[in-house]
Formats: structure tokens, C-alpha cells, sequence
């Protein structure tokens, strides 16, 4: 019993201490903390356009390091978070954001969960008020019956 303990207690802990796997690599990281503190925060929130359910900062792909060493060679330039994005969103366009903003050329993006709701409801809707199809057949006859038996013995 003690031994289960332990085990649970060392599930515990790690579980607690795992981190998520970035992908940066020790010769992108900047020397000034707090750059590089902006970097990854800037970082989390753009979308690796090759992964595309990623962040740059979790990616592995070549494109996601290119577009993780613009971000802090921008930074290091002196550009603000906001400038790097729309930096980003101009040359890549807002897909590059994890979190596009809401505007007419993202209307698709946000309403197209709405219309899904809408249309399952809908859906529902539609078969709850049709009347339950329910068969009801009639007994064979008895040349019905004669002419099964005789397809079935042939």
C-alpha cells in the first residue's frame, strides 16, 4: 500500500512539473531576459503557417524558426508587440494570429460555428415536428405464404 502511495505521489509531481515542449533553440534565445520574455509571448500567439494548430514558439518547422528570429530580430530593433504583429499580419495576412481579430475579412472564420449550431438546430428542429414514420404491415396472405414457401424451398 505504501509502495502505491509512492508511486501516486511521484505520478504527482511530474505531472505538476511537465512543462509543454517548445521548440526554440538555445542559439534564438536573446541575452536580455525581458526581450526574450516578449519574444515568447509574442511568439505563443502566432500560428506556424506550415502546422497550422501550432505557435511558432511550439513548432519544429523551418518556416516557424524564420518567423521566430523575425520576431526577435524586431524586437531587438526596438519595434513594440503591436508593430512586430502588424509587421507579421501584413506580410502574412491575420491567419498568421492564433486569435484573428473579428473584421469583415474574418466575418467566414467566426460565423461559421454560429451557422453550424444553427443548422444542427435547425436539423433537430425539422425531425422532432415530422410524424414518426412506424410501418405497419399487414399479415401475408395465404397465397403469399404458398408462393414464399415455394421461392424458399426452390
Amino acid at each position: 500500500m505504501r509502495f502505491l502511495r509512492n508511486i501516486g505521489a511521484a505520478l504527482a509531481i511530474a505531472l505538476i512539473t511537465i512543462q509543454p515542449a517548445r521548440a526554440v533553440e538555445p542559439d534564438e534565445i536573446l541575452p536580455d531576459a525581458r526581450l526574450e520574455a516578449r519574444a515568447r509571448a509574442l511568439s505563443s500567439e502566432l500560428r506556424c503557417l506550415v502546422c497550422q494548430n501550432q505557435s511558432i514558439d511550439d513548432s519544429n518547422a523551418p518556416l516557424a524558426r524564420d518567423l521566430r528570429l523575425i520576431v526577435r530580430e524586431r524586437l531587438r530593433a526596438g519595434d513594440s508587440d503591436a508593430t512586430v504583429r502588424s509587421f507579421l499580419v501584413e506580410r502574412y495576412g491575420s491567419f498568421v494570429l492564433l486569435r484573428p481579430p473579428f473584421a469583415a475579412s474574418t466575418i467566414l472564420l467566426w460565423a461559421t460555428p454560429l451557422f453550424g449550431l444553427g443548422f444542427a438546430g435547425w436539423l433537430l428542429w425539422r425531425r422532432r415536428r415530422e410524424p414518426e414514420m412506424t410501418a405497419t404491415l399487414a399479415p401475408l396472405s395465404a397465397e403469399e405464404v404458398e408462393r414464399l414457401e415455394r421461392l424458399t424451398k426452390s
